[in-house]
């Protein structure tokens, strides 16, 4: 596979956005976002990037071209203050191992800005084998799994954590999930 870059998000990322705003690309999501929530989420990305409250990537292959996005957030997980992660790729970039070499590089971005948290984690709805495998893939622990709603749905998750320092200095909290 090519060499990947990580690309902090900017303005001009809201046509990524919109490509992957899709049945297909939604389906474990609980389906698109209205215009007016993706005019929302791309501008929450560019709030919280400004603030220092997240990571907000797109993931770009050697010549510069769009494959989907990641990132990491600040979460409390568990009464604890973690980072959380999220990623797509988009359909014609799938099965490639793009968001299993991006989250890798996202742990050690984590790593390098964890602000005192002690846990990466990630919640793909438990259908998502994809998803769930790029976890599993980089070293995350299966937790648990937790429901909320999300997009107006219930939404099962399974709990993947990683820990960020020395695996010698941490456990995950016993405490239940959110």
């Amino acid at each position: 596979m090519d060499p990947l870059r990580l690309r902090l998000w900017s303005e001009d990322d809201l046509d990524l956005m919109h490509a992957a705003n899709t049945p297909a690309m939604t389906d474990h999501l609980g389906g698109p976002e209205t215009e007016d929530q993706i005019t929302e989420r791309h501008a929450r990305y560019l709030r919280l990037v400004e603030a220092g409250e997240a990571r907000m990537f797109v993931i770009e292959d050697a010549r510069g071209s769009a494959l989907g996005s990641i990132g990491h957030w600040h979460v409390e997980w568990r009464k604890e203050p973690a980072l959380e992660s999220g990623w797509f790729v988009l359909p014609e970039a799938q099965g490639r191992g793009v968001a299993s070499n991006a989250l890798a590089l996202v742990v050690d971005d984590a790593r390098a800005h964890r602000a005192g948290r002690r846990f990466l984690t990630a919640f793909p709805e438990v259908g998502n084998a994809a998803s769930n495998g790029v976890c599993r893939r980089n070293g995350f622990t299966l937790a648990g799994t937790v429901t909320e709603r999300f997009r107006g749905a219930e939404l099962t998750m399974n709990e993947w954590v990683l820990p960020l320092t020395s695996t010698s200095e941490v456990s995950p909290p016993d405490t239940p999930g959110p």
